[in-house]
């Protein structure tokens, strides 16, 4: 219905900016039609699983629910252990193959989202790139920015430019762009996440972005006060700890505590994964916001 409020604004807002809790908090919204229920819960549910409530998430979606729920289920399993890893792929493989449900477009991002964790970023195409949605779409900007082809991101971009500049998601995308493509961008990077943070509440996501650029600018005192203040919102986001290693040894202050933090709780995490000398954590957490 042309006109109608989007009665779901505030809760998909509050999942693109990290803000989790108040997604969850903001996620009883009534008359809703079917579709939008759908999409309602899904968002709940993948705030959930954002907060580490895997199993909740899986005790709560039962075997009668629609694909897009069934989907984000598949996800929880294949976070809560690596031990699902092999039935989760398997089964989404299966899903997409399903003419009667392959093209759904959570399913879709769902897939893209566990490739990407997979780090098999042509697979997470293979399922993402006809777009459909602004979240798919900008799945497609993170994807190419990790695979280093920041001229096929500018393109998705621009596709979600054009159906809308000011959606958070577009500002989110246009920040990670201006970031890889580093220089005089990594201002303008800056003040997107200074305006998210002069107009929603404050996260860890945000603060992330703001001490990524100031990271960018040299500005590492100043970084490690928006970090502190993110780990102050959460204690577990492997992505601060991870910008507080890097933060820390170009401060040249001790980083033992913050790699064991991240070796206790995200044992995956590629900073753990692959060891690090302070350039190689850089260039590799500058990337990850």
């Amino acid at each position: 219905m042309a006109g109608a409020p989007d009665l779901l604004f505030a809760l998909r807002n509050n999942f693109y900016i990290g803000a989790f809790q108040a997604a969850i908090n903001s996620g009883d919204v009534q008359n809703l039609s079917e579709e939008d229920a759908i999409e309602r819960d899904c968002l709940v549910y993948r705030s959930y699983i954002a907060l580490g409530s895997y199993q909740l998430v899986i005790n709560e979606i039962d075997s009668s629910a629609a694909t897009p729920l069934q989907a984000v289920k598949l996800l929880a399993s294949y976070l809560l252990s690596a031990d699902n890893k092999e039935t989760v792929i398997s089964s989404i493989r299966e899903w997409l193959s399903d003419a009667a449900i392959g093209n759904n477009p959570i399913l879709r991002l769902i897939a893209g989202i566990i490739f990407m964790h997979e780090q098999d970023y042509n697979e997470a195409l293979k399922y993402t790139h006809a777009g459909g949605t602004m979240e798919l779409t900008a799945l497609n900007v993170q994807v190419f920015l990790k695979m280093n082809r920041s001229d096929y991101a500018e393109k998705q971009l621009r596709v979600m430019q054009q159906i809308d500049e000011d959606h958070t998601l577009t500002q989110l995308a246009t920040a990670w762009l201006n970031l890889a493509v580093g220089g005089s961008k990594i201002q303008e990077a800056y003040l997107i996440f200074q305006d998210f943070s002069e107009k929603y509440q404050m996260t860890s996501l945000i603060l992330n972005g703001k001490a990524v650029c100031c990271m960018h600018m040299g500005n590492y005192d100043e970084a490690e006060s928006f970090l502190l203040e993110a780990l102050n919102k959460d204690a577990k986001d492997p992505e601060t700890i991870a910008n507080l290693v890097v933060c820390s040894l170009h401060l040249g202050k001790p980083t033992s505590r913050f790699l064991s933090q991240l070796k206790l709780s995200h044992p995956e995490h590629m900073l753990i994964k692959r060891g690090s000398t302070a350039e190689e954590s850089f260039d590799r957490a500058v990337q990850t916001v």
